[in-house]
Parts: structure tokens; sequence; C-alpha cells
């Protein structure tokens, strides 16, 4: 049962990643990042880093 929470929390993180990565230049399917258990705090770093970026220019 704990699978299934994993995998509907999972999808629940990919969707939105899948539309908020290329807007900040990385590829889409980085979003399978998500799958591993920290791998969401590492995009979201990654979008961040990418914001202070685009803020400076």
């Amino acid at each position: 049962m704990g699978g299934v929470w994993w995998l509907i929390l999972s999808a629940l993180t990919i969707i939105p990643m899948i539309k908020l990565l290329p807007f900040f230049g990385i590829n889409k399917y980085w979003s399978a990042v998500c799958l591993i258990p920290f791998g969401t705090i590492a995009l979201l770093w990654w979008i961040g880093m990418r914001l202070q970026e685009l803020e400076k220019r």
C-alpha cells in the first residue's frame, strides 16, 4: 500500500515539473528525477538558481 501512495505523490510532483522546467530552460525529461526521494528538492534548487540568473539580466 505504501508503494501506491509513493506513486501518487510522485505523479503529483512530476506533472507540475513537466510544465515548469521548460520555462527555466531545463529539459522537461528531468522531471523524472522526482521519482528519487530527494530529486524534487534538487530540482527546486536548480529552478531557484536559474531564477536568480534570470533576475540578474
